[in-house]
């Protein structure tokens, strides 16, 4: 896992754990990242199935 990828996992985690999950702008707003980096990122947590969307819940599961 890289720095980003390490860095959007703390984000996602924490966020979630409050119930919120957080935006593309919160996102790009604290890792200072584009969106299209963002969004690699997270499609490369996903395909190692470190993060899963729950689709029923609107929740990640980790």
């Amino acid at each position: 896992m890289n720095d980003l990828e390490r860095k959007l996992y703390r984000i996602i985690y924490n966020m979630s754990r409050f119930r919120k999950n957080p935006t593309i702008n919160e996102l790009k707003r604290k890792t200072g990242q584009d969106e299209s980096t963002i969004r690699k990122a997270v499609k490369n947590l996903v395909s190692r199935k470190e993060l899963t969307w729950d689709k029923e819940k609107r929740e990640w599961k980790f």
